[in-house]
């Protein structure tokens, strides 16, 4: 990874392209298939993102750590600050479009700059919002599961935050997973839950409902996987529910951006040396330690 800190106006952007497989049933040990990855365009391997704001792809200040937990905040707080510490498999599924915060106004919006900012200009997922497709066609809120933007979420904070091409921009969570497991991201590299203690600012990670089977060991995998990431926004708690903890915050969890508590040891791992999570909702499958230049802004404050 280069450790630059400043970039020309005319910043060059990594394009990835998901890739496509066999999907497998879900009660088969083998990960699913990422049910959303469509891509209109080949741009080749870089292209100009003319989406993305002047003081990100300068740098106007080093990509760094505090950036990127103060962005992850302030989404939070822009959506109310919601918690949410119970099991989603419990959790109900709404029966009113009303009540999903992606789809209140002002919030739709602003999950649509998510899409805009985060993702690559060619791809199709560049004009979704909370609640409209593409096309501005309103789609319905039973079928909001193909518009899934938890990864969008993660893309958007960092791409602002100055990852420019060092991040795996992309619509699901498993391309920059298995990009840092591989070694083809130069800004994420991919540690066992079980020996690393995640930093502020590191990605926790996990597959989704036939892919929570995946582990550390399994990556990269060959083909797209359902799952989910964190930013970790504060380590080293020591409080409800769990004692100790840390805190992520994560898009599209109840359908805003939500912030989660994650049982860890007294050292501040989320899984034991074996690999076991702490977390009975979470089988956390990896950390990504993202690989910034600075700790925090060099003039914060001023």
């Amino acid at each position: 990874m280069s450790k630059t800190a400043a970039f020309g106006p005319t910043v060059l952007l990594l394009a990835l392209a998901a890739t496509s497989c066999a999907s497998h049933p879900g009660n088969n040990p083998v990960p699913a298939q990422t049910p959303v990855a469509q891509y209109r365009n080949a741009a080749g391997p870089l292209a100009y993102n003319p989406h993305v704001p002047d003081f990100a792809t300068r740098n106007f200040t080093p990509f760094n750590r505090q950036d990127v937990v103060a962005i992850s905040m302030r989404e939070w707080r822009l959506f109310g600050m919601p918690v949410d510490d119970d099991d989603p498999e419990l959790r109900p599924e709404p029966t009113v479009a009303s009540v999903k915060p992606e789809r209140a106004p002002g919030l739709w919006q602003r999950v649509g700059e998510y899409w805009w900012i985060g993702q690559d200009p060619q791809e199709t997922e560049v004009s979704w919002s909370g609640k409209y497709d593409a096309d501005g066609r309103l789609f319905n809120f039973v079928h909001d599961g193909h518009y899934a933007w938890s990864a969008a979420f993660i893309s958007y904070v960092m791409r602002v935050a100055g990852a420019n091409d060092r991040f795996p921009y992309s619509p699901n969570h498993s391309t920059y997973i298995n990009a840092a497991a591989s070694g083809q991201s130069s800004g994420l590299r991919a540690h066992d839950p079980g020996s690393y203690v995640p930093k502020l600012g590191d990605l926790v990670c996990t597959g989704r409902g036939g892919s929570k089977s995946v582990r550390f060991a399994s990556l990269p995998t060959s083909f797209g996987f359902p799952a989910h990431c964190g930013i970790v926004v504060a380590t080293g708690q020591n409080g409800q529910p769990f004692g100790h903890q840390l805190s992520i915050i994560g898009g599209n969890i109840d359908d805003a951006v939500t912030l989660t508590h994650v049982p860890t040891d007294s050292n501040g791992a989320v899984a034991s040396a074996d690999g076991h999570s702490y977390d009975s909702r979470y089988p956390w499958c990896a950390v990504l330690e993202v690989l910034y230049d600075a700790e925090e802004e060099p003039d914060a404050g001023q």
